[in-house]
């Protein structure tokens, strides 16, 4: 079993934290949905996430556009596929 690490003080939420984590969240996504659980409680983050579109929708110049927002490394060269997988993973 892997050793958890403490996520520091900015984390409001550490156990789902580490769930998030562990599922293959990035840290920043993690840390932004543990701290709404915590600040308006779990069943009201799950209930109002899911209003954006599917990656597949949207344009490569929006996709690219997103993918600079979050300083994905590569955007400029990657096809479509690869900046959906990319934000995805990100």
């Amino acid at each position: 079993m892997a050793r958890r690490r403490d996520p520091g003080p900015s984390v409001k939420d550490p156990e789902l934290y580490e769930a998030l984590r562990e599922d293959g969240n990035s840290k920043e996504k993690s840390a932004r949905i543990a701290n709404a659980a915590a600040a308006r409680g779990r069943d009201e983050v799950g209930r109002s996430g899911g209003e954006s579109g599917s990656y597949e929708d949207w344009t490569v110049a929006d996709l690219r556009r997103r993918a600079a927002e979050l300083d994905v490394a590569g955007r400029s060269s990657m096809r479509k596929a690869e900046l959906v997988e990319a934000l995805r993973s990100h």
